[in-house]
């Protein structure tokens, strides 16, 4: 396997258990980052099923290209965003499948690589976008340099939970003035210095919060997720289980709020005595409380202790 691009999959025994991995299965996994997960449910599909594979990220591809050859032919690679999956499925003449993975946020090689940006303890650029040959996309750098104060302050509050948003974002923007920011050392420190005497729970680090607020943004992750997750249930067969890991408690409430849109059938007001919506129930929840890693695994990959598993059944 290329060792530029090593990925602990979490929740691995879990993912075959719940996704009900069988032998001729046709899966769909949306964030087959080194290929973790992907190699186990291409080998239990055997030569009969069939796995097709997603990812933004060329160092991704070609580090899962690596893994999966190791185990079978009876897969196709695809770089692409998942959020354009009613696409992909069609331009691929994907069929309905058995079932849907999606393992979100940042996985550990885009973490541990330095040149990312994703972690406030090496010094690197502020870029954190998953994809960087989308040249497109805006980075963290642009963020912290062009926002304005009270949109810093939106952005680390909705997508950081972060409850010194608006000194953050005020020691930033007067920052700012004298010299641009560009590096993560630099927002770290800068972060640390503006919440001098400030108190925290747990042992979080005082930059972790605002790096993931940028993180989702730079990358549009949450609005990624709000919008695929019905195209995810409608690519399914009857039967078929959507089974979606998240690492913090905004994808989770996500997830979870979309989950049980799914499970609804009228969505008309109360008030109105007859049914126009003509909304059907699409799926059942398999999980009623979101899985969590084992002990064990834990120990050996502590990333693995903030994820949870949650898992929709079409019907």
């Amino acid at each position: 396997m290329n060792n530029e691009f090593i990925h602990k999959p979490v929740l691995f025994r879990e993912v075959i258990e719940y996704l009900d991995c069988k032998e001729g299965n046709f899966y769909l996994d949306c964030t087959t980052g080194a290929g973790g997960h992907s190699s186990e449910i291409l080998r239990v599909i055997g030569k009969s099923g069939f796995l097709y594979c997603l990812d933004r990220d060329f160092n991704a591809i070609s580090a899962a290209k690596t893994a999966l050859d190791d185990v079978g032919e009876n897969y196709k690679l695809i770089k692409s965003n998942y959020s354009q999956i009613d696409k992909i499925i069609e331009e691929n003449n994907i069929p309905k499948l058995d079932g849907i993975l999606f393992d979100l946020g940042v996985s550990s090689p885009q973490l541990d690589h330095t040149e990312r940006g994703f972690s406030f303890s090496k010094e690197a650029t502020l870029d954190m976008r998953f994809a960087q040959d989308e040249n497109e996309t805006l980075t963290a750098e642009d963020l912290v340099n062009k926002l304005s104060k009270d949109e810093l302050v939106k952005i680390f509050s909705e997508y950081g939970e972060e409850p010194y948003s608006k000194t953050i974002a005020e020691a930033i923007v007067e920052d700012r003035k004298k010299n641009r920011i560009v590096t993560t050392t630099q927002l770290s420190s800068l972060i640390i210095k503006s919440l001098a005497g400030k108190k925290f729970k747990g042992n979080i680090h005082p930059a972790t919060r605002v790096f993931q607020a940028l993180r989702i943004k730079v990358n549009e992750e949450l609005t990624g997720i709000t919008q695929v997750i019905p195209l995810a249930v409608n690519a399914l067969k009857t039967g078929g289980r959507l089974a979606i890991i998240s690492f913090h408690s905004l994808e989770d409430r996500i997830v979870k709020e979309a989950f049980r849109e799914e499970t609804k059938d009228c969505i008309c007001p109360s008030r109105q005595p007859i049914c126009t919506c003509n909304k059907v129930a699409q799926g059942k929840i398999i999980t009623k409380k979101p899985v969590m890693a084992q002990d064990d695994e834990i120990s050996k990959n502590k990333r693995a202790r903030s994820a949870k598993l949650r898992v929709l059944e079409k019907i």
